[in-house]
């Protein structure tokens, strides 16, 4: 059961005891991501993530490595369009040290110029990196093709020009006005015991709360252009977007239901298709993003530049078929809700896990289901709710974004 605490300041924490195992995971999260961001500052998020570890007032970023190394602990972070988070995983015995050194890393960070003028080179780096991995970057170009010049559309990376231009100044302002308080959860699952709640409670109520207005991002409306990139890679990458649903949107259930039978997993109809009969590809698959206002359904899959036609003409070919009454069956359906129901407690067995599901629940919907109630709301799926939303994909125009060594769209 996830207990929820709210402190003076705004401040939420959620907990999970999970006294079987022998882990803590904690997590801070801030309802703050590339979608908060003015266009000239995007990737400022992202920059400001990786500068929480390079160094305290008290601590070196090497003695911030060389600590969690010592405890054999895991410390990373995450930037996405709508929150970031800084976690750490260490043994139980552990948790209180690993707890207080996120503390100082959050609060205390130093930003030195030193350290901002590294990091910037890093984060080139990283771009650039991307930007090498076609099967990457055709994934940004599709936001892009969705949502436009908007903080969805853009790069939660940024762009050279961007990173170039963030000064000590611009960064710790963007902390000041996005790292408050309320928009704050600390996140921790595992064995544990009183002493680190206290303790993190104790840390978390001297947040003093920012005085800056926070605008609410602009809701956002799917878009359906046509990107593409000539670029001399071996396969053509190809990324469909289809119009998804939100957080709270009713249909998500359905939806997820939907998105494993079209190309969730290996018994889906593209990856039978695709690349099971007509060996069109080695990778082929959907997914489905959730946005508090919108949400995308992503289809992609990477082919021979010559076979990009009839890879492009299978898919579309399988959306539309999977629209016709009778495509899915009472069989399908139960298989697929056994496959999600399944995977998501499989998925579930960790501290880190359980961490990440309760902090993203606390920042998207404060609301937190038990598993048997999620199960419950994914059967009550029913036929027609499938077909509702397998209609509603085949009636709408797609985005997207292709990256090929001709440069050509699939179609005429």
């Amino acid at each position: 059961m996830v207990q929820r605490i709210q402190l003076a300041n705004g401040v939420r924490l959620v907990v999970e005891p999970m006294e079987h195992i022998h882990s803590v995971a904690i997590g801070i999260w801030v309802h703050t991501g590339s979608r908060t961001e003015q266009p000239s500052e995007n990737g400022i998020s992202h920059f400001v993530e990786h500068l929480m570890f390079k160094g305290t007032e008290s601590m070196s970023a090497a003695h911030i490595a060389a600590a969690f190394d010592r405890i054999g602990g895991h410390v990373n972070a995450f930037t996405s369009k709508e929150y970031t988070c800084f976690y750490a995983k260490v043994m139980s015995r552990h948790a209180k040290e690993a707890a207080r050194i996120l503390s100082d890393m959050f609060f205390h960070s130093s930003f030195k110029d030193e350290e901002i003028e590294r990091e910037r080179q890093v984060i080139l780096e990283e771009i650039r990196m991307v930007e090498d991995t076609a099967d990457d970057v055709v994934h940004d170009d599709l936001d892009r093709a969705a949502f436009g010049a908007t903080p969805l559309g853009l790069p939660i990376l940024g762009s050279e020009q961007s990173i170039q231009s963030f000064d000590r100044n611009q960064l710790r302002q963007f902390v000041k006005d996005q790292y408050r308080p309320e928009r704050v959860v600390v996140s921790v699952a595992g064995n544990m015991d009183s002493s680190l709640l206290d303790q993190i409670c104790d840390d978390f109520s001297q947040f003093e709360e920012s005085d800056a207005k926070q605008d609410a991002p602009i809701q956002q409306e799917m878009g359906f252009e046509h990107l593409v990139r000539k670029k001399p890679v071996e396969q053509a990458h190809l990324c469909l977007g289809l119009p998804g649903v939100s957080l709270t949107d009713e249909r998500l259930y359905a939806m997820v239901i939907y998105n494993h039978l079209l190309g969730g997993g290996m018994s889906s109809r593209l990856f039978q298709e695709i690349r099971e009969q007509r060996a069109l590809a080695y990778s082929v698959y959907s997914y489905h993003t959730s946005y508090q206002d919108t949400g995308m359904l992503t289809i992609y899959a990477g082919t021979a530049t010559e076979r990009l036609e009839e890879t492009y003409a299978t898919t579309m070919r399988m959306i539309e078929e999977l629209a016709k009454s009778h495509s899915i069956t009472e069989e399908d359906l139960e298989s697929a809700k056994a496959h999600v129901i399944g995977s998501t407690l499989l998925g579930l067995e960790s501290s880190s896990s359980r961490m990440n599901r309760n902090g993203r629940n606390e920042v998207a919907l404060q609301e937190h289901q038990t598993l048997e109630e999620l199960s419950h709301r994914i059967e009550r799926v029913h036929l027609p709710d499938v077909h509702e939303i397998a209609e509603h994909i085949h009636a709408d125009r797609h985005a997207m974004a292709l990256i090929s060594p001709d440069g050509k769209l699939p179609y005429n």
